[in-house]
């Protein structure tokens, strides 16, 4: 008999199944309800919630059964944290940026400015010690945190007019959460915290002048464009957009170990499939935008300059919040220094050779 790939594939998963069987059979079926931060089927991490409880419920074998509940079903949208905390539910899909009200440094966990790309984001989580401190971080409010998915690299965001010097940021009005709102404070500007699915309307009525959210791809979906026709790059404060999972200490720790481990396995998964089709979109997003008459612009000099100095200043003030603080932001300042020689030769270089 010929044994083909295909037969011996089949042959695999078959016996794959039948050794994880007897295992799945025992486990007692576990409901989670999660409450996410996002719009229904939002473009982007929207989508990417339903995805993640999908994955997360095929790879438990069906013993764990995730209801996806968008913002504002359960809780609101930036309630999602303390609905975990209390109980209100199992799980949210949101990102760590939105609670630095209850925890200073946990916007890093999301991205940091000038800081980590993603590649570079996930090796400080995985390599350098970053998931062990989010972990402690999140310990007092019980509850575990994973990366659970990537936007990639943002824009610099959304104006009316466009920003020709520093100057043009003074007393402008801007959604702009985390620490990149603390930067363009310093630059003369109000941050605005807004969840997703209140940006538009705040930005058509005038309540902002400017907004940042994530991409051209999910941006374009949110109709900023109508608004807002000057679109600057780079995103100086999110260069990364790790989504995070947060699941119930009490759950997590009920759980058996081939449950966490789907979990795990699908929150890990979603981070590289939403960052690969992130840049795919994107791309396409963005000429679509220019097609639609939106200006691409660079950021001018000045303001790049301004908001690196206002960084140092933002992350020292940071450090200086608390001792786990401090220690997230020693350990996230020592993985850019380690990883930047590296991604320099590595990337910049290349991009600078493929482009020359």
């Amino acid at each position: 008999m010929t044994i083909t790939r295909r037969k011996l594939l089949t042959a695999s998963a078959a016996a794959s199944a039948a050794l994880a069987a007897p295992a799945l059979a025992t486990e007692k079926t576990v409901t989670l309800r999660m409450v996410t931060s996002w719009p229904k089927n939002m473009p982007g991490p929207g989508v990417s919630a339903e995805l993640l409880a999908e994955d997360i419920t095929r790879l438990s074998g069906g013993t764990l059964n995730v209801k996806v509940h968008a913002a504002g079903e359960l809780v609101a949208p930036l309630a999602v944290f303390d609905a975990v905390q209390n109980g209100a539910a199992e799980m949210a899909h949101t990102a760590s940026l939105f609670w630095g009200g209850k925890m200073p440094a946990a916007a890093l966990f999301t991205a940091g400015p000038f800081g980590l790309s993603p590649v570079e984001h996930r090796a400080w989580l995985e390599e350098g010690g970053g998931q062990k401190l989010w972990d402690d971080l999140y310990a007092d409010f019980g509850i575990k945190p994973l990366m659970c998915g990537n936007t990639g690299p943002g824009m610099g965001g959304w104006f009316r007019k466009p920003v020709t010097s520093v100057d043009d940021m003074k007393g402008l009005k801007m959604r702009m959460p985390g620490l990149g709102g603390a930067i363009i404070r310093r630059m003369g500007a109000t941050p605005v915290t807004l969840p997703p699915g209140e940006i538009q309307p705040a930005l058509q009525s005038g309540a902002i002048d400017a907004t940042e959210f994530l991409g051209p791809s999910t941006d374009m979906a949110m109709g900023f464009y109508k608004v807002a026709k000057f679109y600057h790059y780079p995103a100086f404060h999110e260069p990364n957009g790790a989504g995070e999972l947060l699941v119930s200490r009490k759950v997590w720790d009920g759980l058996s170990a081939d449950q966490r481990r789907a979990i795990t396995i699908a929150s890990s998964a979603e981070a590289a499939r939403s960052l690969a089709g992130h840049a795919w979109r994107n791309a396409a997003a963005l000429k679509t935008l220019q097609q639609k008459g939106v200006k691409v612009l660079p950021y001018p000099a000045d303001v790049l300059k301004t908001a690196r100095a206002a960084t140092a200043g933002v992350l020292a003030d940071l450090a200086k919040k608390d001792p786990m603080s401090e220690k997230i932001v020693a350990s996230w300042l020592a993985a850019r220094a380690h990883l930047g020689q590296w991604s320099d030769i590595s990337l910049r270089a290349f991009f600078a050779a493929r482009t020359a």
